[in-house]
């Protein structure tokens, strides 16, 4: 049966290494067949990298698992969704609104003449990392460019940007916003990846303006005109270049618009006919890599060597998957800042971190800054919720692995999350209890499955006779003492008296240096609560 394994001669890399480890915790979800596919996404082969490079800096990706995505653009001002509207799709994400709605060409001239009122004076990318920061936040992803083709870094391949005359920002000490974005995000510790969209629907070798735009594809014939498809290639190659070039370390490059494509059935189409909209994205891959060694490269919904992890939008897979991915959601209800966004709550954002990472994958949480530059008061209060749980329960998150049964309920309607890591050669599984419970209230949980996993687990390490026969746990955050359970059927633990959020929220410091207020939508709980399990 095969994995993201690969065969590699010489030394064993750390990806290599996290592979094995990930062969015990999806053996039985591999059938027969090599190839890999995803049903929650978009049913397609992967492809490991064979560059050492990238294995060891997907291994280390793999252990992040919570990041930062952020879509910002002039766009912002209209509180629209980002690019789609100018899209002439049928579809509803592709609604127009507002009072050139009616006519295609005069909102579309509105809409890209946003770009001579934006000016974020207050943006501040130090108060954002700091707060992605402190709610355990470990890499995050920054729209350079959206599908519209407004850039919001300094390119020199068109004025269609941020730092253009024709921006007022662009006076601004601080106009080359992914630059400035970059930088306080790595100095904060975080990694840094750039979003970049392949469509550019503001290139006239994209959407040339001699023709009317049909949908999202090119508007001409490529196969008529591709000396034109030529400039396009070109363009795209050389505002990559400058991004993995001028921007300092970067570690992923996080390209959009899957459709950008070589011919497939995954590509766009021209008049009933599939486009073949090659950007020859294996040199563009290599060329990123000579600058940017061991750069994680998504190329999303491309089936191929390009896509280095899979990325299921605005929705997390029922089992874990053989391979690695990340769910991008959003914070609020859009990708693009909305005014009076409403934000899921906390119980709702934990639960997601704890689902994905349960089922081995990362979270890429959406944040989207106003206008003038900031965030929602709301998305910095949820961010400190975060922060607060993730101080006490991290080690449950960060660096685990998924093990079956991913998740348990009982009669009394008591919802369990499992992740494990390998720890000093002994398997150490987490219990995540999600939602609130009364004070001094029995839970419930069913040590079986975990105990005959973790068993086949240590006699794959070192084939023994030994059998798991008991389980010490511990309540990760209070001072309570360790319980040591039997391993068969369900057993029953007691929440402490004294158990109360307050007790975290004195622990916690905000990113602005204030103590974390406690969400009214907890009675005397956090959003979970975690057991260390250690099986002897």
């Amino acid at each position: 049966m095969k994995m993201w394994m690969l065969k590699a001669s010489g030394e064993v890399t750390e990806f290599q290494k996290r592979i094995k480890i990930k062969q015990w915790c999806f053996l039985v979800l591999l059938g027969v067949s090599g190839v890999v596919r995803a049903q929650e996404h978009h049913l397609q082969k992967y492809y490991p990298p064979t560059d050492t490079l990238v294995q060891n800096k997907l291994a280390q990706w793999g252990d992040f698992k919570f990041g930062l995505l952020m879509h910002w653009g002039p766009y912002s001002q209209w509180g629209i969704v980002e690019s789609w509207s100018i899209c002439p799709e049928d579809e509803g994400w592709c609604e127009r609104r507002g009072p050139y709605a009616q006519n295609y060409f005069e909102y579309k001239k509105a809409y890209e003449g946003l770009q001579y009122t934006f000016n974020p004076v207050k943006f501040n990318p130090e108060k954002w990392a700091s707060a992605a920061r402190d709610a355990g936040m470990k890499y995050m992803v920054f729209t350079t460019k959206h599908h519209d083709g407004f850039a919001m870094f300094d390119t020199k391949y068109s004025d269609y940007k941020i730092t253009s005359p024709n921006t007022p920002f662009h006076t601004n000490p601080r106009a080359n916003i992914a630059k400035e974005v970059f930088d306080a995000f790595r100095k904060e510790g975080l990694w840094v990846g750039a979003y970049f969209s392949k469509p550019d629907w503001h290139s006239p070798y994209y959407w040339d303006p001699y023709f009317p735009p049909m949908d999202r594809n090119p508007n001409y014939d490529l196969e008529k005109y591709p000396e034109k498809w030529n400039k396009f290639r070109e363009y795209t190659t050389n505002q990559i270049e400058e991004l993995v070039r001028d921007y300092g370390k970067m570690d992923l490059l996080w390209l959009d618009g899957g459709q950008v494509q070589p011919a497939s059935p995954g590509s766009g189409l021209w008049k009933g006919k599939v486009i073949n909209q090659d950007i020859k994205m294996d040199e563009i891959a290599k060329m990123a890599r000579s600058y940017q060694p061991g750069l994680i490269v998504v190329d999303r919904a491309v089936e191929g060597p390009n896509q280095n992890y899979l990325t299921p939008e605005q929705q997390i897979p029922s089992k874990p998957l053989s391979y690695p991915w990340e769910t991008c959601m959003t914070m609020g209800g859009s990708w693009s800042y909305v005014k009076n966004e409403k934000y899921k709550p906390i119980d709702e954002i934990i639960r997601n971190l704890c689902l994905i990472v349960s089922r081995g994958g990362n979270y890429l949480l959406n944040i989207a800054p106003s206008e003038t530059g900031e965030w929602d008061s709301a998305a910095y209060t949820r961010l400190e919720e975060i922060g607060a749980w993730m101080k006490v329960n991290g080690e449950a998150i960060y660096g685990t692995e998924p093990i079956e049964p991913y998740s348990q309920w009982n009669f009394k309607a008591q919802e369990w999350m499992f992740t494990s890591k390998l720890e000093n050669g002994n398997w150490v599984v987490y219990a995540i209890l999600m939602g609130n419970h009364d004070l001094n209230d029995k839970v419930i949980l069913d040590l079986s499955v975990l105990a005959k996993v973790v068993g086949g687990r240590m006699d794959a390490i070192l084939p023994s006779d030994r059998k798991v026969s008991r389980c010490r746990a511990q309540l990760l955050g209070y001072d309570v003492k360790a319980e040591n359970v039997a391993v068969v059927g369900e057993q029953k633990f007691t929440l402490p008296k004294d158990l109360d959020w307050k007790i975290r929220k004195e622990e916690s410091v905000g990113a602005r240096g204030s103590k974390i207020i406690r969400p009214v939508s907890y009675r005397d709980m956090p959003p979970a609560l975690v057991w260390r399990l250690d099986f002897e």
